[in-house]
């Protein structure tokens, strides 16, 4: 596959070089001298036996290409692995090498020590991106623009409302990963059925430590087919993901030609078009969506291997090594992006008020019908907020004017009661917000700390 062309660009080369296969290995291998060492500890091998295997296996070349073939054979990386670390051991130590231990040992505590780092760089990530959100959502707590339901102008809200949208859903996806990163990511010691056969009680004991030694948390017992853990990164990544994917599309679309209320951060070449000159495609925005819907696939492989038969799994096992790597890699580029975009997200009031103004003022019928209810009754003050918003639409001309007409032509008992200084109110959107602003200032509230609210 040509990875490099079609799968790395979505996600964070950072996260590409410490997850490759040389930095399985090392995670691998940082498990069996760990394992060696607790053992040690507890006196379950010679004194020195642990130094003896760090000092001759730590530089150690492991073969990775072999290590990949064998996998043909033995179903798992942890199984050739394990060969070639024996054979590497003078006589005396090989009986000492993998004691007590399984292959799934091996591999589900390697992805956890390789995705340890992965949640801390996207906790970083997401710290950035509530910082840039909450700058803007304070830079345009009163920027008036229009709301949209279906895809078409609803009613007026502020930029900073949407903003804050946009910062709640990532720092919800936040708060699901940070116990995973501070206590959910669990060590795995079971032995072949994941009861510690041949260690007695001690097995536990020697769990326990590794987990401390690897800087794991401890699960009450081995997990083997109790894919909770898994289950729960990849749903808390995914999380993440949506609200990444909410985001761009939210800016996406806000970019368009015809819209234009916003704009991705400009550089050199980016957003070109490989034939039209003048284009200036939202690239991060597709970045982040490609991303996120990557992630969205693998949270269902991870969700449907959730229940594995007996005491080791069947397949189901297999299938989460590389979904769960994929997404946290996959989901660290997304975010790269994001920060970039919040951080320097180009924002047009001028265009968000001339877009409030297309319908003429149309967009405020419903505050219109609500003066007009009292005085002319509910349906036919909706008829004439509609009318008149059809009529300023196709002639372009302003929505109270229209309206001042109609009522002095058409309903005399308005005449007198509403004036056209009342309608120029009722259809002014910076007078019809509802709590767009206290909104923000709740949103900032809770995004910093100082006010819990149910949902935190």
């Amino acid at each position: 596959m040509p990875a490099p062309l079609i799968q790395h660009p979505f996600m964070s080369p950072d996260g590409l070089v410490e997850t490759n296969a040389g930095a399985m290995v090392d995670a691998m291998l940082a498990f069996e001298l760990a394992l060696a060492e607790v053992q040690e500890e507890h006196g379950a091998l010679p004194e020195g036996t642990s130094r003896t295997m760090r000092a001759k296996l730590e530089q150690h070349p492991f073969d990775i290409a072999d290590i990949a073939t064998g996998i043909a054979s033995g179903g798992n990386a942890a199984i050739p692995f394990v060969k070639q670390g024996r054979a590497a051991l003078p006589d005396a130590l090989k009986r000492y090498w993998h004691q007590g231990a399984t292959s799934q040992d091996v591999v589900d505590t390697a992805l956890m020590l390789l995705l340890k780092p992965r949640l801390a760089s996207l906790d970083l990530l997401l710290r950035r991106c509530r910082a840039a959100a909450i700058s803007l959502m304070q830079a345009h707590a009163a920027t008036v623009m229009v709301g949209r339901t279906l895809m078409q102008q609803a009613l007026p809200i502020t930029f900073g409302v949407k903003v804050a949208h946009w910062a709640l859903g990532l720092e919800q996806g936040r708060r699901r990963l940070v116990p995973l990163a501070e206590s959910g990511l669990p060590v795995q010691f079971g032995g072949a059925v994941g009861v510690h056969s041949g260690w007695g009680e001690q097995g536990l004991d020697l769990m326990d430590a590794l987990a401390k030694r690897l800087g794991l948390s401890v699960p009450v017992l081995p997990w083997h087919t109790d894919r909770q853990p898994i289950h729960a990164l990849g749903t808390a990544l995914d999380a993440v993901a949506g609200a990444a994917e909410k985001l761009a599309l939210d800016v996406a679309l806000m970019t368009q030609t015809e819209v234009g209320e916003l704009a991705e951060p400009a550089g050199e070449g980016m957003g070109e078009s490989s034939s039209m000159p003048h284009k200036r495609n939202p690239v991060r925005c597709a970045l982040i969506r490609a991303a996120a819907r990557q992630v969205h696939g693998h949270a269902t492989v991870l969700i449907n291997a959730a229940a594995q038969p007996l005491e080791r799994g069947l397949g189901e096992w297999h299938a989460e090594w590389a979904p769960l790597i994929d997404s946290a890699v996959l989901l660290e580029g997304a975010l790269e992006q994001a920060v970039v975009l919040l951080e320097g997200l180009q924002v047009h009031p001028q265009a968000m008020q001339r877009n409030l103004a297309i319908t003429g003022g149309a967009i405020m019928a419903e505050p219109v019908a609500r003066l007009l209810a009292p005085i002319v009754g509910q349906d036919a003050a909706k008829r004439i907020s509609a009318d008149a918003a059809e009529i300023a639409r196709l002639g372009g001309r302003p929505y109270a004017e229209v309206l001042h007409e109609q009522l002095l032509a058409e309903h005399h008992q308005v005449d007198g009661r509403i004036g056209m200084a009342d309608l120029e109110r009722a259809t002014d959107p910076g007078l019809y917000l509802g709590s767009s602003q206290a909104q923000v200032r709740r949103a900032i509230d809770w995004l910093e700390g100082s006010q819990v609210f149910p949902q935190a």
